[in-house]
């Protein structure tokens, strides 16, 4: 049985790292065509403000009907539709910008449904005590890509052009549809609901009780507040980044020199998580959850501030490096704590009620530090920011229930 969960679990890894290979040749591309057509940070910004929203208004929807669906099929139909969507993004930057903010709003939305089912089968794929080694696997998976698929992509972007990014995401999504497909995934026994007069009620009661279980835990709800004030720098970073760098090169470089600067500070970050996965999977058990997510937390503060404030590549490099390394701190220990505390029937509906809390913050400040930044520095909004996350980190120290756990 250790064999097989094992096995189960590795396909898993394999499929998930696959995609997130193509997800960062995708941004980076992405990135690249909006930022050179528009010289705008405002419009640039939407992009961001488009691929987060639907996290804020349909997230505890596809994470209740998450709970209700066969998770596995879940997932492979969200991989194979976001293989067709992805190849239409140059498509509709090349018609209308709108169309691309649409195109980029429903991949996002489309990935709802993916993370709780993901969040949900995990657990069940794995026992108790090797959860927290799980989730550091898997994100360590996902840096790993970050590592090698950042770089590449700057230099595919810079001498090929952004269509060719597109593909090879699509066809990484396909990689992912078809290693799910071949896996058992253990069952969750679910009692079987109303059907039409009623579904709507229930569906209701379902998305109620997901907020309540979340409400009424206070390691899990503290947690959730935290974080939402933390990651309002990330809204910022993840918006504002590709101008940060054109603000650091300066006027008189070399077409090129934006992108791969971009996908440069970007594996700078997946470096720092890639590092920060490793340390948690060596210390973690030895700290309480609790700790980690302070120290993450207000760490992760300081080096966004150095981040904004670096004035060179060099320093924002390794500013970034540093932010990726402690964003693993804080976020494995959360991630394993909704894993231990969350009973596998309300899984979807309680991760993603709380990535919708999450979502919504990173999104207003993405979209709010983009008009900022028209008529301030990039640098100086980011590095703002960043002191709120070392606020949101203090903060922590003083709640018990996060303290504590």
């Amino acid at each position: 049985l250790a064999v097989s969960a094992g096995a189960l679990a590795a396909t898993f890894w394999i499929g998930q790292t696959a995609s997130a290979f193509g997800d960062k040749l995708n941004q980076v591309a992405l990135a690249w065509l909006i930022v050179e057509g528009t010289d705008s940070a405002a419009l640039s910004g939407l992009v961001f403000v488009a691929a987060m929203l639907p996290n804020l208004l349909l997230g505890p929807i596809a994470g209740t009907l998450v709970d209700r669906w066969d998770q596995k099929r879940v997932m492979v139909a969200a991989d194979l539709l976001r293989a067709g969507l992805v190849l239409l993004l140059p498509l509709a930057y090349s018609v209308n910008l709108g169309l691309t903010y649409v195109i980029v709003f429903l991949v996002t939305t489309v990935s709802l449904f993916f993370r709780p089912a993901r969040a949900a089968a995990l657990p069940r794929m794995v026992s108790e005590d090797d959860l927290l080694s799980a989730n550091s696997a898997m994100w360590t998976g996902e840096t790993l890509m970050e590592v090698a698929g950042y770089p590449l992509a700057g230099l595919l972007v810079a001498t090929l052009g952004a269509m060719l990014a597109f593909w090879i995401d699509s066809v990484t999504y396909l990689i992912s549809a078809v290693l799910i497909a071949g896996i058992v995934i253990p069952p969750v026994a679910r009692v079987v609901g109303p059907r039409v007069s009623s579904a709507i009620g229930a569906f209701a009661d379902e998305l109620r009780d997901g907020w309540r279980f979340l409400r009424t835990s206070a390691p899990l709800f503290q947690n959730t507040l935290i974080s939402v004030v933390g990651q309002l720098s990330v809204g910022a970073t993840i918006a504002l980044t590709p101008f940060l760098v054109k603000e650091l090169l300066g006027p008189g470089v070399p077409k090129d020199a934006v992108p791969k600067a971009f996908s440069g500070i970007e594996a700078a970050i997946g470096v720092g998580n890639l590092v920060g996965g490793f340390l948690i999977g060596l210390i973690g058990v030895r700290l309480r959850k609790g700790q980690l997510v302070i120290g993450g937390f207000v760490l992760m503060g300081i080096a966004t501030v150095a981040w904004g404030l670096a004035g060179s590549v060099p320093l924002a490099l390794a500013a970034a490096f540093t932010v990726g390394i402690f964003n693993l701190v804080w976020l494995v220990p959360s991630q394993t704590l909704f894993g231990e505390l969350v009973p596998r029937d309300l899984m979807g509906r309680v991760v993603s009620i709380r990535g919708s809390m999450v979502f919504g913050a990173m999104t207003l400040s993405a979209a709010v530090s983009s008009l900022i930044a028209e008529v301030a520095s990039a640098g100086a909004v980011i590095a703002v920011l960043g002191c709120v996350t070392i606020v949101a980190g203090v903060a922590g120290a003083f709640l018990p229930a996060v303290r504590d756990t």
